[in-house]
């Protein structure tokens, strides 16, 4: 599993860039990011180089941020791979609450998903005995590398 940084922030102009400069001063880089909004406020959700230190700096700066378990996959770079994952999901009967996904720099991965899973505690022991892989936070580290 990875660590995700969610930040609430407000639909105005240059917030979401107070955000990034916030990571940008402390040297912490973005793998990937989603945004969702509503009127007022925007949820922005993001897999960083340093979790624990974008969350501190985040709060620090008074942005409300919270650290959440999220499921990371490797999908393949041909028709069908990602449907090949998500008709595995449900197979399992586990529903997706959100996804969003990235290209990788890692030369076993072509791309990775992000899944946030209802129970997903308990179904990453399915996922992997599907034959899903599920990517670990080593991975994180080693994109932080290259």
């Amino acid at each position: 599993m990875f660590k995700q940084i969610t930040v609430f922030i407000e639909n105005k102009p240059g917030r979401l860039a107070e955000v990034t400069g916030c990571l940008a001063d402390e040297n912490v880089n973005l793998h990937a990011l989603s945004i969702a909004d509503t009127t007022d406020f925007g949820i922005l959700r993001m897999i960083v180089s340093d979790p624990d230190k974008a969350g501190r700096v985040l709060k620090e700066n008074n942005f409300m941020a919270q650290t959440t378990d999220v499921v990371a996959v490797a999908v393949g770079h041909n028709p069908g791979s990602l449907h090949t994952v998500l008709r595995e999901l449900e197979v399992l009967n586990i529903s997706i609450e959100y996804m969003y996904a990235f290209t990788s720099r890692h030369k076993a991965y072509d791309a990775i998903v992000i899944l946030r899973l209802a129970n997903q505690d308990m179904v990453v022991d399915k996922l992997k005995g599907s034959g899903i892989p599920v990517l670990g936070q080593e991975l994180l580290d080693s994109l932080n590398e290259a």
